[in-house]
C-alpha cells in the first residue's frame, strides 16, 4: 500500500519513538505494530506466551469490541480510525514514561537541557580522547548541537527545563505543529549531501536506495523520480526547497490514521458495507496483526491496566 505522506525524524539510541516512516508504507506496519502491542498489553493475564492463528484471532476478537465503540457489534471507520490514534498517543506518552527516569536526575519531575546533555553525552564529553579516531567522534559532534537546537524549540518558555509535555515534543516533534520546522530543516540536513540547502532528485533517491555500480535502479525508483518531478518539486526546480520538503513529509491534507483506517476496512469488507464485523475481522485478522513487525519479547513486558 502506498501512502500518500511521509514522516521523516531523527532517532536517537533507545529511542523507539517516533513512527519513523522514509518509505510510504512504513506507516502502515507500524500502525500493525501498535495494533499489535495492544492487544497483548491488554492480556497479560492469560498465558500467550506460545500463540498460533487461532490465539491471534481471539485476541483480535477481544480488542474488535473495545474499538466497536457504539457497541452495535460494527467497526466503522470512524471509530477504527479514534481507535489508531488514540494507540498512537499511548505509544507516544508510554515511551516519554519508560526513558524519563533516564534523563531526571534529580527527581523533580523535569528535565533540564544539562540532565539530557549528561545523560546522554556526558561521557563523550568527559573522554573526548577516547572518540577522536573513531566515527562516534563525528556522530556526537553532530549530534549534539542538534539535539540542543531541538530541545530550545520544544522548551516553550525558554528556561532550559523541560515539562513533560515539552520533553514529549522534543522525543517526537512530528506529533506537535511548533516542532514541524524543526522535523523539516533535520530532513533537509540528513539528505543533503552536497551542503547546498536544498535536495535535488539524487539526493531524493539516495535517501531510499543504494545504486549498486552499473546495476539498473528498479522499477519502484524509476517511479519515485517520476513522483519527485510530478509532486514533490512543485515549482518545477529541479531541487525541494524547505516549504517542498514540507510539503512532501508532513502533508496538510493527508490524514495518516484516516488513510490506514480506511486501507483496513477496504480490505476486509467482505460484503462491501462500507463497515467490519467482527467476523469479517477476524477472517482477515493477519490484516490487523502484525506479528512479524512486533518484537514480542518486548510487548510481553509491559502491564498497562488502562488503554
Amino acid at each position: 500500500m502506498a501512502l500518500g505522506g511521509r514522516m521523516h525524524i531523527t532517532l536517537r539510541k533507545d529511542d523507539f519513538s517516533s513512527f519513523p516512516a522514509r518509505f510510504d508504507h512504513c506507516f502502515y506496519f507500524t500502525c500493525l505494530c501498535i495494533l499489535d502491542s495492544v492487544v497483548f498489553d491488554l492480556f497479560l493475564d492469560q498465558d500467550h506466551t506460545s500463540l498460533d492463528g487461532q490465539g491471534h484471532t481471539s485476541l483480535v476478537g477481544k480488542i474488535v469490541d473495545r474499538i466497536d465503540s457504539d457497541g452495535d457489534s460494527f467497526v466503522t471507520t470512524e471509530e477504527l480510525k479514534t481507535w489508531i490514534k488514540r494507540v498512537q498517543r499511548r505509544y507516544i506518552y508510554d515511551n516519554v514514561a519508560k526513558v524519563w527516569k533516564d534523563y531526571d536526575r534529580d527527581k523533580d519531575d523535569k528535565i533540564s537541557w544539562e540532565e539530557y546533555k549528561q545523560a546522554t553525552y556526558g561521557y563523550y564529553l568527559g573522554n573526548p580522547e577516547e572518540f577522536q579516531d573513531t566515527s562516534d567522534h563525528y556522530t556526537f559532534k553532530k549530534m549534539l548541537p542538534r539535539d540542543e537546537r531541538r530541545f530550545k524549540a520544544a522548551d516553550l518558555d525558554g528556561d532550559q527545563i523541560a515539562t513533560r509535555e515539552e520533553f514529549t515534543a522534543f522525543l517526537h516533534p512530528e506529533e506537535f505543529e511548533h516542532m514541524k520546522e524543526i522535523v523539516v530543516l533535520e530532513t533537509l540536513e540528513d539528505i543533503d549531501k552536497n551542503g547546498d540547502g536544498f535536495l535535488d532528485q539524487d539526493e531524493y533517491i539516495a535517501d531510499m536506495f543504494s545504486h549498486e555500480e552499473n546495476g539498473p535502479e528498479p522499477d519502484w525508483v524509476v517511479s519515485e523520480r517520476e513522483q519527485f518531478n510530478e509532486f514533490r518539486d512543485l515549482n518545477k526546480d529541479g531541487k525541494l526547497d524547505k516549504d517542498e520538503i514540507r510539503h512532501w513529509i508532513l502533508p496538510q491534507d493527508y490524514d495518516h490514521a484516516q488513510a490506514e483506517a480506511r486501507h483496513l476496512v477496504y480490505e476486509s469488507d467482505k460484503n462491501k458495507d462500507e463497515k467490519l464485523t467482527k467476523e469479517e475481522i477476524l477472517e482477515n485478522w493477519n490484516m490487523f496483526v502484525g506479528s512479524q513487525a512486533t518484537n514480542y519479547g518486548e510487548d510481553l513486558t509491559k502491564n498497562h491496566d488502562e488503554l
